[in-house]
């Protein structure tokens, strides 16, 4: 029950009426019983976040497309991990000030790290968005090799050169032979390309592990084609679960309930094809 002593966290972006977060966030708070609220607010753009977020005296943030890096000059402080990736996902406000941080690539890794070691992992990210920074950070924190391949070449080179891995050109699928671990780091495989795949089941193969960042929907075509190769898959839920978890314990200092926000998450996710 909402009350004159509710605190509140949101998440920003635009748009933001996909978003799971509010679910998963509202059953972790409610299991223990904690006086927070989440909620979801369209920002058209950082600096109207950054506004809301000391205007409404929240306890902290979840920031997400198409603002994660451009919030970062909205903030009073931003910690070695949010300034390593470029990019914010999370904002904790303490005594008036904004701070920082980054969770996507700890839900990368934790998802990934469900079903294999990363250390020594050849590694292939697709895309060179926010996300992909997020996966070439934690994979090489765990010590994986990173390549990076991405559609847009320029991009491509600018975003490895700053995290400082190797950039393989597009389509070079050849390069698979040689991979362990496979993350699906653009939007192919939602909404409009929900029927598409960058790879086809005959360029994957049984071993390899396959993230695709995607859960729209849950088991997306190069999900269900890395099954069919035999790869090991991982669902986005997974990520967005993980980088959720590391938020919420930020936020609250307290230990997340995993398997309620991961339950949280699949029955909105059902709810919504039902």
């Amino acid at each position: 029950m909402i009350n004159a002593q509710t605190a509140y966290v949101a998440i920003f972006g635009n748009p933001i009426a996909h978003s799971l977060s509010p679910q998963m966030h509202n059953a972790a708070f409610n299991h223990l019983g904690l006086n927070i609220a989440f909620l979801a607010f369209k920002a058209d753009k950082a600096a109207e976040a950054a506004a809301a977020i000391r205007t409404l005296g929240l306890l902290g943030a979840s920031i997400t497309i198409p603002h994660k890096e451009a919030i970062m000059g909205h903030l009073d402080e931003v910690d070695d991990v949010g300034r390593a990736i470029g990019a914010v996902n999370t904002v904790v406000a303490q005594e008036g000030r904004l701070l920082g941080s980054n969770t996507d690539w700890l839900g990368v890794v934790r998802a990934l790290e469900q079903v294999t070691e990363l250390g020594g992992k050849r590694c292939l990210v697709l895309g060179a968005g926010g996300a992909a920074r997020a996966a070439i950070f934690g994979l090489q924190n765990r010590g994986a090799e990173v390549c990076l391949m991405n559609r847009n070449q320029e991009r491509g080179h600018s975003l490895a050169a700053e995290m400082n891995c190797t950039l393989v050109e597009w389509q070079s699928w050849d390069l698979l032979e040689e991979m362990e671990l496979l993350v699906n780091a653009t939007p192919v495989g939602m909404s409009a390309t929900r029927d598409q795949s960058l790879i086809s089941a005959q360029q994957l193969r049984g071993g390899m592990v396959v993230l695709d960042m995607v859960y729209r929907p849950l088991e997306t075509r190069l999900l269900k084609d890395a099954a069919t190769a035999g790869s090991i898959c991982v669902s986005g839920l997974e990520m967005l679960l993980h980088q959720g978890v590391a938020q919420f314990e930020i936020w609250t200092g307290r230990e997340a309930p995993v398997e309620v926000m991961r339950q949280a998450l699949v029955e909105s996710l059902a709810n919504e094809t039902d």
